[in-house]
């Protein structure tokens, strides 16, 4: 029997690809639009994500397609698969919705479905959510993750004023998948990469630490989001109020045991 749907109060939107185009050897970007964008409404975060919908395979799915009409009404093995994602950017005046994907090869959903992706296809999304955006009360701003948590960390720091002080750590794979990073703040970007051992939680700890308030955003494996929460909440002090943290995904783990992991973390600590 299925479970219970949990409501959203919000049908998923349904766009199509318009374009695709290879920012780095791992790194896709999916330009949306077409009618359904009419159905997607911004929100004011830089790390604002939706969750992209994968129709499984083989399955036959009623219409008009309806998400929650699914979960209450087929066996949960026929769900549409979700993966969250940043919106790096989002045009009303275009109608373009953009989202950066991860590829590393054949594993995984999305990744392959983002490389194979071509003008026309559908692309359903749920959201935005989010809840972290830079702020004024901030004399300086900490951002640290890997490649998941890039597209939030570029939306960021091209949010940020003029002059603000900002340190980036970001970790990818080499030399090759580094983007170029607009800013006008006054911002301190470190390029870590993985093929040679960088480390995001020792190079954080390594930064020259500023006097005044900070906000930090740090999210990625959640390896070294876990030693970074600790150093940043005990050793440093950072309120926790102007601190966003979270484990994207972990080694070992696809998104759906990650997320049955979260879980069960967060009612041991309940």
């Amino acid at each position: 029997m299925a479970e219970a749907p949990r409501r959203s109060g919000r049908p998923a939107a349904r766009l199509r690809v318009l374009r695709t185009e290879r920012l780095t050897p791992h790194m896709i970007r999916i330009v949306a639009g077409g009618e359904g964008i009419a159905q997607f409404t911004p929100n004011e975060f830089t790390d604002a994500y939706v969750k992209v919908l994968f129709k499984v395979p083989g399955v036959e799915y009623p219409e008009p397609f309806d998400v929650q009409e699914c979960r209450a009404t087929m066996p949960r093995e026929h769900w549409p698969r979700q993966r969250s994602y940043t919106v790096r950017a989002f045009d009303p005046q275009a109608g373009e919705l953009v989202l950066d994907f991860v590829h590393h090869g054949d594993e995984g959903i999305a990744g392959p479905w983002a490389a194979s992706a071509q003008p026309g296809d559908e692309l359903l999304v749920l959201g935005p959510g989010g809840a972290y955006a830079p702020g004024t009360e901030a004399d300086w701003h900490l951002l640290a993750g890997d490649e998941s948590a890039l597209p939030a960390i570029a939306a960021s720091l091209e949010a940020l004023p003029a002059g603000v002080p900002a340190h980036a750590v970001i970790l990818v794979e080499n030399e090759d998948e580094q983007q170029p990073l607009v800013t006008k703040a006054d911002a301190q970007i470190t390029w870590l990469h993985r093929a040679s051992g960088g480390d995001v939680a020792a190079a954080v700890r390594e930064l020259p630490w500023r006097e005044g308030v900070v906000q930090a955003f740090v999210h990625g494996e959640a390896g070294f989001v876990r030693e970074l929460r600790r150093y940043l909440l005990d050793e440093r002090g950072v309120r926790r109020e102007l601190l966003s943290i979270s484990g994207y995904w972990r080694y070992g783990k696809n998104d759906e045991a990650w997320r049955e992991e979260k879980a069960a973390e967060r009612a041991r600590e309940k």
